[in-house]
């Protein structure tokens, strides 16, 4: 028996994988079926066609040149049910014991013996936080939804990746007075292409606000004071969006004991052929691979994964 931790597109790819082998399994995730992908702005369309982004050999066909949102969930949906993936939403693991080929998994719902375990669990799940007074404010979102809800309101959107422009622009667009505070001296170059001249040509006409090389110092019920190269500044607010990055479930790393680099990317260690860790026979699959590094994997170059570790376990079990 394999537990794979981790509903999203790797972890499902991976017991597809484990299926053709004919190695029982379990998927194990903490929210719904692709929680990351959901937890996407709600108008979102990925970088890639919809080609890079299958699994499972089951054709990913989108309207558009690049897939929606709305389009990935239904997709990942239909995999699953087309291979019947024994799935189990809502359900967190708390702790492992024993060793390889005697794994003791235990969850918030149920207790499970496993031979190997694989970890997909993405990073998205855990916001980067900026550790500033008021960051616990209600008002203080580390996740953009969709616009709607900020109409007619005072936005203060922190970053200058690709989420923080997508929610600055669509918040704008939905008649949001929206000021950015941006670390940096410039939007980031990543930005997707189409989208990069629309909000430095909605900052440059003062339709945005920015505020490049600048820190927020401290967020109050209807203001936020931020650090400025000209000083500190003060500004009326009623929403902050804190795209502010995600990194991967650490807490759940240790608690499975996977041994993590000593640099600032505190990758997991792990066998770069078959993905195993430095704990025998636990896994890692995905952009978790990547660790702090959250732009050198995706989906696209990860799904390889899949087929590497499926192949190990059934060499290993015989």
């Amino acid at each position: 028996m394999v537990i794979i931790i981790g509903a999203g597109p790797i972890g499902l790819a991976t017991g597809i994988e484990l299926k053709r082998k004919n190695i029982p399994f379990k998927i194990i995730e903490r929210g719904c079926l692709v929680n990351s992908i959901f937890n996407y702005p709600t108008n979102m369309t990925f970088f890639s066609t919809s080609d890079k982004l299958e699994i499972g050999d089951v054709p990913f066909i989108s309207h558009g040149p690049k897939p929606t949102r709305s389009e990935a969930l239904e997709y990942y949906r239909r995999v699953a049910e087309h291979y019947d993936l024994p799935v189990h939403l809502y359900e967190t693991v708390k702790t492992m014991d024993g060793e390889d080929g005697n794994f003791t998994i235990v969850t918030n719902k149920d207790t499970y013996h496993a031979d190997k375990v694989v970890v997909a669990t993405g990073f998205y799940g855990q916001a980067n936080m900026m550790g500033v007074p008021g960051e616990d404010l209600p008002k203080v979102k580390h996740y953009y939804d969709e616009p709607h809800i900020y109409a007619w309101q005072k936005v203060l959107v922190i970053g200058g990746g690709n989420s923080a422009v997508d929610a600055a622009l669509e918040c704008y667009r939905s008649n949001a007075e929206v000021t950015m505070s941006v670390r940096y001296d410039t939007i980031k170059p990543s930005v997707k292409y189409w989208v990069k001249p629309d909000i430095e040509n909605r900052i440059k006409n003062e339709e945005v606000r920015a505020y490049f090389n600048s820190e927020v110092k401290e967020i109050r019920e209807h203001e936020v004071v931020l650090d400025t190269p000209d000083g500190e500044v003060t500004i009326e607010n009623d929403f902050v969006l804190a795209m502010t990055g995600y990194h991967p479930n650490y807490d759940l790393m240790e608690a499975l004991k996977i041994e993590l680099t000593e640099d600032d990317k505190c990758m997991p260690v792990y066998e770069e052929d078959s993905l195993e860790t430095s704990t025998p026979g636990v896994y890692v699959a995905g952009v978790v691979c990547g660790g702090m590094d959250t732009s050198r994997l995706f989906i696209e170059n990860s799904r390889v994964h899949a087929d590497q570790i499926a192949s190990d376990i059934k060499e290993k079990l015989g």
